[in-house]
């Protein structure tokens, strides 16, 4: 009689094991069926490449976030302290921007917090025109842009330092996309508040989820 195979009881199809049960026998014969295997080169390739882009991406898209916001507000919106002990708009650009170039010069090669850096300064006398700021704004994330856009695959095998602390070039940039996404999301919250009714939102209107997920959907727009 020919043999009838079946997964035993205690074993999953997922696990590459088949039992050949022949019904004269008491014990069933395990057979291993080999599974495919990706290379692990080539993931790890498009692992890392997949990373690198998706960062630069994030970045972007916070950035344009806080613009959307920022050119809603009048000058003196941007220079306003909300609260006791708050920061203005203008304060936490400075302080982004700090933070950008301490990080990001030199960034495969030097500590990101740089001994010329003075981080308390950067919650001092803001910079003080709409237009001062922005130039500055734009300057940070050309740091930014210009570093990591330059990293090559092999790039992201690399580690740096900050305040002499090793990170791998993966998490020492989820490090500053947290950072600055946090940022971005009290640049974001102030400048709602400050405009009220007239406020638009820099990402999806509130009602509107539906219409901008057949948009994407149809290639109209971009996720964000």
């Amino acid at each position: 009689m020919g043999a009838i195979s079946e997964y035993g009881p205690n074993l999953s199809p997922a696990l590459g094991m088949k039992f050949i049960c022949y019904p004269n026998r008491a014990r069933a014969t395990p057979k291993r069926v080999r599974r495919a295997r990706y290379p692990r080169n080539d993931m790890a390739f498009e692992f890392t490449t997949s990373f690198h882009k998706e960062s630069l991406e994030s970045f972007r898209a916070y950035k344009r976030y806080a613009e959307r916001a920022i050119e809603q507000l009048s000058d003196e919106d941007l220079f306003r302290v909300a609260s006791p002990g708050g920061n203005s708009i203008a304060i936490i650009v400075k302080h982004m921007t700090g933070n950008m170039r301490s990080r990001f010069t030199n960034f495969l090669t030097e500590d990101g917090e740089k001994p010329w850096r003075n981080r308390d300064t950067e919650f001092e006398a803001p910079l003080s025109t709409r237009e001062a700021m922005m130039q500055d704004w734009e300057d940070g994330w050309a740091v930014v842009f210009r570093e990591l856009g330059a990293l090559t695959d092999d790039d992201m095998s690399r580690t740096v330092t900050v305040r002499g602390d090793p990170h791998s070039i993966m998490q020492a940039i989820l490090r500053q996309v947290a950072h600055y996404a946090q940022h971005v999301g009290q640049i974001v919250l102030l400048a709602k508040q400050y405009k009220g009714d007239e406020w638009i939102s820099p990402s999806i209107p509130r009602g509107q989820s539906e219409a901008f997920n057949r948009r994407v959907k149809a290639g109209e727009i971009p996720q964000r």
